[in-house]
C-alpha cells in the first residue's frame, strides 16, 4: 500500500549538530518518519587519488589525514598493511607503545562522539563536561608522540619517539582523574530523565538488523553483535587479555554507553601497557618492497580496512581505503530511524551511529 506522506523534511547539510556537512531527506506523516536517505558528496577530498604514485613517506602523512579526530589508527592501519606487504617485524616494546597511542586516540574519538550526542539532545552541561575531559587526553597524546591530532608516530617497524618514565607517569596520573570524572559523568548520563526520555527506547535496532546490514564498531556491540572488535585478532591486544564490550539494548542509550564503557577499557588498557612495558628497542627497522596485501584495523568507529599495492621502491601503486562510517550511517538510515515518532529523533540517532563524514568522503 502506497504510504501518504505529509511533508519532506531535510536536515542539513549544514546543521548546527553536525559536525561535518551531510544531508538527511525525511519523509514524514504528521511527527512520524517515514522514510529516510542519506546524501552525501559536500566535501569529497578525492585523497587515494593523491596518494597514488607518491612514497610511502608522503602517503603515511596522508592517510592520517583522511579523518582529523581518528588519525592515530589511520596512521597504525597504513603502517601495519606496509609491514605486512613487506614482512617487517615490530619490537614489542614499540608494539606496547601503539596500543598506548591508539587507546588514547579512541579515548578522545569516543569523547567527542559522546560529547556530540548529549550536545544535540540539548545537555549541554554534560556536553562541556565531555569536552573539557577530552582536552587532558589530547594533552598527554601530544606530550608522548609531539601532536594532538596528526601525530606520524608509528613507522614501518617501530614508533617515533620511547616513552619517558616522567611523561608515563604524568599520563597515569591524568587517565586517573579522566577515570574519577567520567564516573560521575555517567552516573548523571545513566539516571538523567531528560537523558532517559530522549534515548531510551529511540533509535532501536535489533541485532539480527545490525548483522544484517554489516555495521561494525561501538554501533554493532550496542545491537549485541559478537566478535566484531578487531582488537580481539591483534596479537599486542591478545597478550593484554583484551575482551568485547556489548550490550544488547541496541537503542541510542546503548550506543553512547558502549563508547563510555570503552574509554574505561582504553585507560586499563594503557596501564597494562605502561606497567608491562618490555624493554628494548622502539625501532626494529627494515624496507618497504613490492607486494599488496590487504590489512583491517579497529578504528573508534569499527572496522578499517587498507588494500595497498606497491612497487620495488616502496612507492605506493594503488591504494584503497574502506571506512567504518558508510555502513553505520546505512545501517541508520534504513533501520534505526524508521518510523521513528518524532522528527527531532532523527538528528539524535543520527548522531548516536557516531557518522564520520571525513572519513566517508577520503
Amino acid at each position: 500500500m502506497k504510504k501518504t506522506v505529509d511533508v519532506s523534511i531535510p536536515l542539513g547539510p549544514m546543521h548546527p549538530c553536525w559536525k561535518e556537512p551531510v544531508r538527511l531527506k525525511c519523509e514524514t506523516a504528521g511527527e512520524r518518519v517515514l522514510h529516510t536517505e542519506v546524501e552525501l558528496g559536500y566535501m569529497k577530498k578525492g585523497i587515494e587519488r593523491i596518494m597514488r604514485g607518491r612514497p610511502w613517506q608522503e602517503v603515511m602523512f596522508l592517510a592520517e589525514r583522511v579523518c582529523g579526530i581518528c588519525s592515530v589508527v589511520h596512521n597504525m592501519v597504513f603502517i601495519e598493511t606496509m609491514e605486512e606487504i613487506s614482512d617487517i617485524a615490530v619490537p614489542p616494546r614499540a608494539a606496547y607503545l601503539r596500543v598506548v597511542a591508539n587507546e588514547l586516540d579512541r579515548i578522545a574519538s569516543h569523547l567527542i562522539a559522546n560529547f556530540s550526542y548529549c550536545y544535540t539532545i540539548e545537555h549541554e552541561t554534560l556536553a562541556m563536561y565531555l569536552l573539557n575531559t577530552r582536552e587532558r587526553v589530547l594533552d598527554n597524546l601530544e606530550r608522548i608522540t609531539g601532536s594532538r591530532i596528526n601525530t606520524a608516530y608509528m613507522i614501518p617497524g617501530g614508533v617515533r619517539f620511547d616513552l619517558l618514565p616522567e611523561d608515563a607517569a604524568v599520563m597515569l596520573a591524568d587517565l586517573a582523574k579522566v577515570e574519577d570524572e567520567l564516573k560521575r559523568y555517567v552516573r548523571i548520563f545513566e539516571t538523567g530523565p531528560l537523558i532517559g526520555l530522549r534515548s531510551k527506547g529511540i533509535g532501536f535496532m535489533s541485532r539480527e538488523d545490525a548483522i544484517r546490514a554489516h555495521t561494525v564498531g561501538p554501533t554493532a556491540r550496542a545491537s549485541g553483535v559478537e566478535d566484531c572488535d578487531l582488537r580481539l585478532r591483534h596479537p599486542t591486544y591478545q597478550a593484554l587479555d583484551f575482551k568485547q564490550i556489548t550490550r544488547t539494548e541496541g537503542d541510542n542509550f546503548a550506543r553512547v554507553m558502549v563508547r563510555f564503557q570503552e574509554v574505561f577499557q582504553s585507560i586499563d588498557l594503557i596501564r597494562k601497557c605502561v606497567d608491562t612495558l618490555p624493554d628494548g628497542p622502539i625501532r626494529g627497522g627494515g624496507l618497504c618492497r613490492a607486494g599488496e596485501a590487504s590489512y583491517a584495523g579497529e578504528a573508534p568507529r569499527g572496522e578499517l580496512t587498507y588494500t595497498i599495492k606497491t612497487d620495488e621502491y616502496g612507492r605506493v601503486v594503488d591504494i584503497a581505503i574502506r571506512t567504518p562510517s558508510i555502513m553505520n550511517i546505512e545501517a541508520c538510515a534504513h533501520y534505526m530511524v524508521v518510523d521513528a515518532t518524532s522528527i527531532a529523533d532523527v538528528t539524535s540517532t543520527f548522531i548516536s551511529s557516531d557518522p564520520c563524514i571525513a572519513c566517508n568522503e577520503r
